[in-house]
């Protein structure tokens, strides 16, 4: 097999205070595969820029113009991890014989790609990148991270436990996930489901260069929540489990109660009135609720919007060199084409 293309796809989200390093770490690393000739001399790395509200597009755009290797994608607006991934993924897919997704804080081990490769010369579409221990975590976060693939084991989606969004696909996997239309994108979920011939890499995962986490305890929980409402319909199962009890329960005080009326015992507690009131009302709220939420998802699929519109793309797009290589200034030629490429879009 001739060394295959590779394109190293990595969302990015307010990332100035990382980017520096992480192009120089990932640029030199890409060189050396090159060199191996493990991957072509046509590999990129392409950054996606998720509607950033600090200098991370200037950083992608300008490391685009001084170095072969780095392309730039800027979407019109933020819309999220997932979509943003989505992107990338989308654009590298027709030049790209493999793709690695990365996130840009380069905890995940950039020397696991090494591995990746190597696997993917096997055979293997898809290769999973996933920790070997959480040592650094905090107890929170270790356990209702084990907390959740454990539930979403449980309700029947396959998940690779301790996977996030490190991964290797090969084009043939990507083809296959541009079929999947659906708007509520859950990406560690979707991947399992393509079948194809897959592996996993164990590394350690290394603490965050600087900057600060974009997954808060908030966002983890919504995330959690999108995952588990997008592929299962347990919760729901679940409610009517739980009405079905309450129901039965419910027959039985009934029965008891016109026993004690019967044998002229009719006095009522207070108590327990009010206790039963808010228990079924409390119940009757968390079915809605939960019900909603499956109506919400049925809404926004209905709708079919586009997950991510592209402002600038670089990936497909000559990079205007001809300036730096005529001796010009830098900062005059980002100025200038900079604008040149936001009327074109």
């Amino acid at each position: 097999m001739k060394n295959p293309v590779l394109t190293i796809v990595i969302p990015c989200y307010n990332e100035e205070e990382v980017l520096p390093d992480t192009i120089l770490q990932l640029s030199s690393f890409l060189g050396e595969m090159v060199k191996e000739e493990l991957i072509s001399e046509k590999s990129k790395i392409l950054f996606v820029d998720d509607g950033s509200k600090d200098q991370t597009w200037q950083i992608i755009y300008k490391s685009s113009l001084i170095n072969e290797m780095i392309r730039g994608l800027k979407l019109s607006r933020n819309v999220g991890h997932q979509n943003a991934l989505l992107a990338g993924l989308m654009t590298a897919r027709k030049a790209s014989d493999c793709v690695i997704s990365i996130d840009a804080d380069l905890q995940d081990d950039i020397h696991a790609i090494r591995e990746f490769l190597i696997k993917f010369h096997e055979g293997n579409d898809i290769v999973y990148g996933a920790r070997r221990r959480r040592d650094t975590d905090t107890f929170f976060k270790r356990n209702t991270a084990q907390g959740f693939y454990n539930l979403m084991k449980k309700m029947g989606v396959d998940l690779i436990y301790n996977h996030a969004d490190f991964r290797l696909m090969s084009k043939r996997a990507l083809d296959e996930l541009s079929r999947f239309k659906e708007v509520n994108l859950f990406l560690r979920g979707i991947i399992p489901l393509l079948g194809l011939r897959s592996t996993t890499i164990y590394y350690d995962r290394k603490p965050r260069l600087a900057g600060e986490t974009k997954y808060p305890l908030k966002k983890m929980l919504a995330f959690s929540f999108e995952g588990i409402t997008s592929f299962s319909i347990t919760p729901i199962r679940l409610v009517m489990v739980i009405g079905f009890m309450s129901f039965c329960i419910s027959f039985l005080f009934g029965a008891y109660f016109l026993g004690l009326k019967f044998f002229g015992h009719t006095e009522m507690g207070w108590t327990s009135l009010i206790t039963s009131i808010w228990l079924i009302g409390g119940l009757q709220l968390i079915a809605i609720g939960l019900i909603g939420e499956y109506i919400g998802k049925i809404y926004s699929e209905t709708k079919r919007r586009p997950k991510f519109m592209i402002d600038i793309d670089t990936f497909n797009m000559p990079i205007p060199r001809h300036i730096i290589n005529d001796g010009g200034n830098e900062n005059e030629l980002f100025n200038a084409d900079f604008g040149k490429l936001s009327e074109t879009n």
